[in-house]
């Protein structure tokens, strides 16, 4: 039996022409995420309900703020309500800030975590184990949301088509922005029952 030829592909040239190093990325997948990070998401995930409930009287305690908020200036309470936002919110839930936050909808498992960014279910690539096609070691953010939703008393939430990322929202606070809506829409309609 004849020895078969090796093929050459352009991984394997590639992967010889590559300088050797003695450098290692310490414990970091591809996309720069550790494994630690997960077990804090998917703590959050598995106390969904919980985190709903106090999410729920935290907006309203941000609400009952609105008059502060308006007479500061959201502008200038912007910077600070980010930096506490973004920290309580990346530790909880890996949060990548992109200003439209739909925790609620999705089982307190952020979309922006899917590495395709995926923002209405999971790509067809999920694996047998539920873990992300594009990071193994990854659970998927879908499998996740899905069921965290079940947990929650919102849990048909996760059933509304969410918006594209408006980028310009990016690095803003979601928590302000949540504020100032829900604030115009209660005025508007304070203000419709006042005419009638």
């Amino acid at each position: 039996m004849a020895d078969q030829p090796t093929k050459t592909t352009q991984a394997s040239l590639n992967k010889k022409a590559a300088t050797k190093t003695a450098y290692k990325p310490a414990g970091v997948s591809a996309t720069g995420r550790k494994a630690r990070s997960f077990a804090v998401r998917l703590w959050a995930v598995r106390h969904s309900r919980a985190l709903e409930w106090f999410y729920a009287r935290f907006a309203n305690a941000f609400l009952m703020l609105h008059p502060m908020w308006r007479t500061l200036g959201y502008e200038r309470a912007e910077a600070p309500v980010k930096f506490v936002e973004k920290h309580v919110k990346g530790f909880l839930f890996d949060c990548r800030m992109c200003g439209q936050c739909v925790l609620s909808s999705t089982g307190m498992s952020c979309p922006m975590n899917c590495p395709k960014q995926l923002r209405n279910g999971p790509c067809g690539g999920v694996r047998a184990n539920g873990h992300c096609e594009v990071e193994p070691d990854m659970p998927c953010v879908w499998v996740q949301a899905w069921s965290g939703a079940q947990k929650m008393e919102g849990r048909d939430n996760i059933l509304t088509v969410q918006k594209p990322v408006d980028q310009s929202l990016r690095e803003t606070s979601s928590w302000l922005r949540v504020t100032a809506v829900a604030a115009a829409e209660r005025e508007a309609a304070a203000n419709q029952g006042a005419a009638q």
